[in-house]
């Protein structure tokens, strides 16, 4: 029996997705749940699954189509399915890899031919797209088993690969490359759809909110030493590190707590307060940068919140945060102190009136009690909208997150 793989209805206000990646072959075995195609919207990869065992015999789309809900990607063909107790027939070994949209020029010269190698477990949509724009194939990761994105990295750096410098097979797919430069040692990428969207967001957030940005240091002192005193018991007793972010996300919840309009928004001509707190916190991943959502953050203790922040992390960097955990935000933090940041202004994420920025933590002389000490400090910057929010509460807003962190045990107290 021929069944027909389709677009699976999209997430809300998503109206279609990009085609980023097929995880087989026409020809191949494929068994059901595994994943079929990566398919690529504005926020988050969905993975479509393979509805039945089977054999692949149609490919419908190519890597970089659009296509909506309903759109035939593939056709299965059950009665080809691989006998029980079988052995799967060898799997045959593409001469050049399937590049994904960011390739931007072509080579007449093929690549060496490949060895076949055992069956690999499907890769993540982070490896995969390493491996398309260094033009990898998983045969030529040397492992067994997953291959992981540390293994493609080792790869690239014993060959000293470069995007610039691989050439690719005349057979490779040209759909939305730009063959043309401006000039010699120019490449021209297009945007990736979450790309286009930070873009969009970006622009929007300046066009339409009154933007001011104020700003604040902090002794991190005391809380390094609450830190350094409990971390070991702490992991022992919770299976995960104490980290400073849940430090920094319970006072913003409680600042939030005291200065609503901080946490509001605007929609027409109202304003909405939200009597909860749903705080994003900004992830960096290959794809872009993206804000999952710590849903009543309020209701979270100090373990809850830093096992959702490595899940984010972890599930981020490999595609796999799923749509509706990346919406809903009341309020946004960001840190670019990982970056090794001093200081910025965020930009708004609408609707969101408030932002929190984070940055470099650096040891710094500060004056207690008339004498000069050494301590760590960080500053810290809130982005609002003057819209709704006036400064006094913005500046009020921010020093409270600077009172409750240099005494951090009025977290705890709730004074």
């Amino acid at each position: 029996m021929r069944i027909e793989v389709v677009v699976p209805n999209l997430p809300e206000s998503v109206s279609d997705a990009t085609v980023a990646g097929w995880h087989h072959q026409n020809g191949e075995t494929v068994q059901k749940d595994a994943s079929l195609i990566d398919l690529e919207t504005d926020k988050v990869i969905l993975e479509v699954p393979v509805p039945q065992n089977g054999r692949l015999i149609e490919v419908r789309r190519d890597i970089g189509d659009v296509v909506l809900p309903g759109d035939v990607l593939a056709v299965i063909d059950t009665e080809l399915a691989e006998a029980p107790g079988k052995a799967p027939a060898p799997k045959a070994i593409p001469s050049s890899p399937v590049a994904l949209p960011e390739v931007t020029s072509l080579s007449p010269e093929s690549p060496a031919t490949l060895t076949p190698r055992p069956p690999q477990q499907p890769v993540s949509p982070a490896v995969r797209r390493l491996l398309n724009e260094h033009q990898l194939t998983v045969a030529d990761i040397p492992v067994t088993g997953r291959i992981s994105k540390q293994d493609v990295l080792n790869v690239i750096e014993q060959r000293g690969q470069s995007v610039a410098s691989t050439p690719l097979a005349q057979s490779v797919p040209v759909t939305r490359t730009t063959q043309a430069v401006d000039r010699p040692g120019d490449r021209r990428v297009p945007m990736s759809r979450i790309r286009s969207r930070i873009a969009e967001r970006m622009i929007e957030a300046q066009r339409s909110t009154a933007t001011l940005t104020t700003f604040n240091e902090v002794n991190l002192e005391k809380v390094f030493q609450l830190r350094n005193e409990h971390r070991n018991r702490f992991e022992q007793a919770h299976g995960v590190k104490l980290g400073l972010m849940s430090f920094f996300i319970k006072a913003s919840v409680e600042a939030l707590k005291r200065f609503p309009i901080m946490n509001a928004s605007i929609v027409d001509q109202d304003i909405v307060y939200h009597d909860y707190f749903d705080i994003g916190i900004a992830v960096t991943t290959e794809r872009g940068l993206v804000v999952p959502v710590l849903r009543n953050a309020d209701r979270l203790g100090f373990a809850d919140i830093e096992k959702a922040i490595v899940d984010y992390s972890v599930r981020g960097r490999d595609g796999q945060l799923r749509y509706e955990e990346l919406t809903g935000g009341t309020f946004t933090i960001t840190n670019g102190g990982i970056f090794g940041s001093m200081l910025s202004t965020p930009i708004l994420n609408p609707p969101q009136s408030a932002i929190l920025g984070m940055h470099a933590i650096k040891e710094r002389p500060v004056v207690e009690d008339g004498e000069i000490v050494i301590r760590p400090i960080i500053y810290l910057a809130v982005s609002y909208d003057h819209r709704i929010i006036d400064g006094r509460e913005a500046v009020s807003f921010l020093f409270t997150i600077k009172e409750l962190l240099e005494d951090p045990s009025r977290l705890l107290l709730n004074v």
